[in-house]
């Protein structure tokens, strides 16, 4: 396989790309924050373009991606799947076509949505008997990270008595055939400090003990004494917390705000927006970036400040120095077959053109997961509430000087649920080398 400019592969990389190039089974790509999941992946689909399909439990993920999400491909309603939804497909020539189906983000699909994506799938490809009807699944995830969203108590009965669990590992769809394959990336990229990676990897594996938390705890810092010059994001757990922050600083700032709309053209939901439709911007407000520059004058999660504003301009100082940022369109795609080509090709089925920054004093935790951040200022309030959220929080950043706490972390903010290791027992594990 010949790699796409600018990645450099690891030889957990190479054995990814050697599987992909033999016949049979399915891959689980994991591994811990920052080791380079989304690389891989964003790697392979520029390479086998025209005979994957890559898709993401979540609008933004897939946007992220340059993807579609589950539910929009295979037309599946927005609950429980059910038998009753399994159905032929506008995209069942896609389906019989592809060879991969790509999916990031899987630990937040749950096990009704990866059960339906098999019958789905069989249905779609005329291979009732075949696991996935005949096609191979990628898996991209780190199950230690956010998981499964379920509001409703009868739903998770559900999931555990029909499928086992809410997770989607235990599918029996991915145990069928050749089955699936464990690769697990340990190359860490985002962390250089010893200590930090071994504190880190203990609150991934919620095996904490008195000495980790005192390690961490030594970023205990009153938001007071940061100095307002300092770049520190607030991450939050809710985004009541994170918009009222954003909101107070907002409003502190003396000139007048200066709105500026998205421009969203064809089919663009609401809920998939990577950016605000109303952005609402001062001189010296604080702000993230949200799209890498092709200059490579900062890059997604970059922090900058608002130097200037006209009615139809964003200047910002990144660093230092002042640029001008310019619009950008975030597509939203959707795979067809071309049969003159006799291949997969991606549409674009609507756009969202807008200023790719937000408001940066604080984010939610949910949405800087994977991001890489240089100063993080960890608000959990009265504390998490979700597997794997903590973790997330503190895995963003890239140093421990980059690291400081709203106060003390204690157990109990370590919410860590041990089924979501099951994946170990279910998938044997590639070794690194091919």
């Amino acid at each position: 396989m010949i790699w796409p400019k600018g990645v450099t592969p690891t030889p957990a990389f190479e054995r990814a790309a050697s599987f992909l190039e033999q016949p049979g089974g399915n891959l689980f790509v994991t591994g811990r924050a920052g080791t380079g999941k989304s690389t891989l992946l964003k790697a392979l689909r520029d390479v086998y373009a025209d005979r994957m399909v890559v898709l993401a439990p979540t609008g933004l993920a897939a946007i992220n991606i340059g993807g579609q999400t589950i539910h929009s491909f295979f037309g599946f309603p927005p609950r429980l799947i059910q038998e009753s939804d399994i159905k032929r497909s506008r995209n069942g020539r896609v389906m019989r076509k592809l060879e991969f189906l790509v999916i990031d983000e899987a630990s937040m699909v749950r096990s009704d949505l990866m059960w339906g994506i098999d019958r789905a799938m069989r249905v779609n490809r005329g291979r009732p008997r075949e696991a996935f009807g005949g096609a191979r699944v990628l898996l991209f995830a780190d199950l230690h990270q956010l998981p499964p969203v379920i509001q409703e108590p009868e739903v998770l009965v559900h999931l555990t008595e029909t499928h086992g669990s809410p997770f989607f590992f235990l599918i029996e769809a991915l145990r069928e055939g050749a089955g699936t394959a464990l690769l697990e990336l340990t190359q860490i990229f985002r962390q250089t400090d010893d200590d930090l990676i071994r504190v880190l990897n203990a609150v991934r594996e919620g095996n904490v003990s008195d000495s980790d938390l005192a390690f961490i705890n030594t970023c205990v810092r009153p938001i007071r004494t940061l100095a307002e010059g300092e770049p520190y994001v607030i991450l939050t757990t809710t985004n009541a917390a994170a918009k009222r922050i954003n909101n107070r600083y907002l409003e502190a700032l003396p000139e007048r705000a200066v709105r500026f709309n998205a421009t969203i053209t064809g089919d663009f939901n609401a809920n998939i927006e990577p950016a605000d439709p109303a952005l609402e911007l001062k001189p010296g407000a604080k702000v993230m970036m949200l799209r890498n520059d092709p200059d490579k004058r900062w890059v997604n999660g970059t922090i900058a400040r608002i130097s200037r504003l006209t009615d139809k301009q964003v200047f910002v100082d990144v660093n230092g120095r002042e640029y001008e940022v310019e619009p950008v369109a975030w597509e939203h795609r959707r795979y067809a077959f071309d049969q003159s080509a006799e291949k997969i090709v991606e549409t674009v089925a609507g756009t969202f053109k807008q200023f790719p920054l937000r408001l940066a004093w604080a984010l939610t935790i949910h949405k800087a997961q994977g991001l890489t951040l240089d100063k993080v200022y960890i608000d959990l309030g009265t504390g998490t509430f979700a597997h794997g959220q903590t973790y997330v929080a503190l895995s963003r950043c890239r140093t421990m000087q980059g690291l400081a706490l709203a106060r003390p972390l204690t157990r109990r903010d370590i919410i860590f649920d041990s089924a979501a290791l099951g994946y170990r027992e279910v998938f044997p594990q590639l070794p690194t080398e091919p």
